[in-house]
């Protein structure tokens, strides 16, 4: 079969297991069908559609509940969560934390506002994610350890987190991660933006570190329009949190004073409603998205693309589903023919050490995620009700 056969193919099912013979496509689209109007009027009839009212403290709770964290503390987006996580690890200006390339820019830009450097390690093939290997070797090699933690002899700054990303919502190998970040000392903050629903080894992604962050943005598989959720095994570091990204204000029925420099990353209750609503769905969501992900890998094999599966030891939400083209020639052929007829589909993000702001960071061999960035192109992923 010539590749514009299959193209051809791929966009009619689609359209077929969408039900949508014409018009446009979405990568990814919300879905509401639960309580989430019932919920928003009762927070805009309540009048406490701003930071302080009972959904906020109600989807801290139900998070917590669902991912076997101790502590959830919303944010008002992913991006901001991962800034306070890395503040409450210890990472400072000239300090290094170490991420992988194949990431959304995110993840360099909350390292960036703390005004630490990063240090690229590659990923594995089959999670996409930081490689416990790739990260070893590089230690080994580049790491010494001091009584104040652990340095880069290269650079001679100290190493402040490691910041492994559950790519697409496919869990990487964590608890490896882990075990490397305590032999060398490192804290290990995980960007779970992706991967709500995901669970490794039969734990919820973003419980492994010292804290863990989630992202509801409009196009995550629950949403909040904008948000975001630090997860915390430790009470007293999320209570801190819960401090610092409330303006730094000690608590008081009238006095305004504050401690410290804070954040105004509060989530709004108006927010948290829809967070609310859209959680008591996530089985569903879930269930909907592994079904499509099942016809994606049946349809893929029969014409002979491969369709990315979730890990060894994992059991992934399969936020954006993921095939792999045979070179970048051919990915930008598929790419062009799929959006030229109505249906989006994207290539992973440019790695970062690519990008202008990032093009003199420290790199470690990092074939695979090259090799993933000229292949993979995301696919239709919306759950289907």
């Amino acid at each position: 079969m010539i590749m514009m056969e299959k193209f051809e193919k791929v966009v009619s099912f689609i359209r077929t297991t969408y039900n949508k013979p014409e018009g446009f496509i979405a990568l990814h689209e919300p879905v509401f069908i639960g309580n989430e109007k019932k919920y928003i009027s009762e927070c805009i009839d309540s009048t406490f559609v701003s930071s302080v009212g009972k959904f906020v403290d109600q989807f801290e709770e139900d998070m917590a509940r669902f991912t076997g964290a101790k502590k959830a503390v919303v944010c008002v987006n992913g991006t901001n969560a991962l800034h306070i996580a890395l503040m409450l690890a210890g990472v400072r200006q000239h300090e290094e934390v170490i991420t992988q390339p194949l990431s959304f820019i995110a993840t360099a830009n909350a390292i960036s506002y703390c005004g630490a450097a990063m240090v690229f390690v590659d990923v594995d093939q089959d999670t996409m994610g930081l490689s416990p290997n790739a990260l070893r070797s590089f230690l080994e090699e580049n790491a010494e350890l001091r009584s104040e933690g652990c340095y880069n002899k290269q650079t001679k700054k100290r190493i402040a987190a490691v910041v492994p990303m559950h790519t697409f919502g496919h869990p990487c190998r964590i608890d490896e991660i882990s075990d490397v970040c305590k032999q060398y000392n490192i804290p290990l903050i995980e960007d779970a933006a992706e991967s709500m629903g995901s669970y490794y080894k039969g734990q919820h992604t973003g419980t492994f570190g010292q804290s863990g962050i989630l992202s509801f943005n409009g196009n995550k598989i629950i949403t909040t329009g904008g948000g975001g959720m630090l997860l915390f095994n430790d009470e007293q570091l999320a209570a801190k949190a819960k401090h610092i990204t409330t303006q730094a204000k000690v608590p008081h029925p009238w006095e305004f004073a504050h401690d410290e420099i804070g954040y105004n990353y509060r989530m709004p209750n108006i927010n948290a409603a829809m967070g609310v609503a859209q959680l008591e769905q996530i089985e569903r969501f879930l269930e909907s998205k592994r079904a499509l992900a099942l016809q994606y890998k049946t349809f893929f094999q029969q014409i002979g693309i491969r369709f990315f599966t979730e890990p060894e030891n994992a059991k992934s939400n399969y936020w954006l589903n993921a095939i792999f083209l045979n070179d970048r020639k051919e990915r930008d052929e598929f790419l062009s023919y799929t959006n030229n007829h109505g249906v989006m589909t994207r290539p992973a993000w440019e790695l970062i050490n690519r990008l202008p702001m990032f093009k003199n960071a420290q790199c470690a061999d990092l074939k695979n995620a090259e090799w993933i960035s000229d292949r993979l192109v995301n696919i239709t992923s919306s759950a289907i009700m």
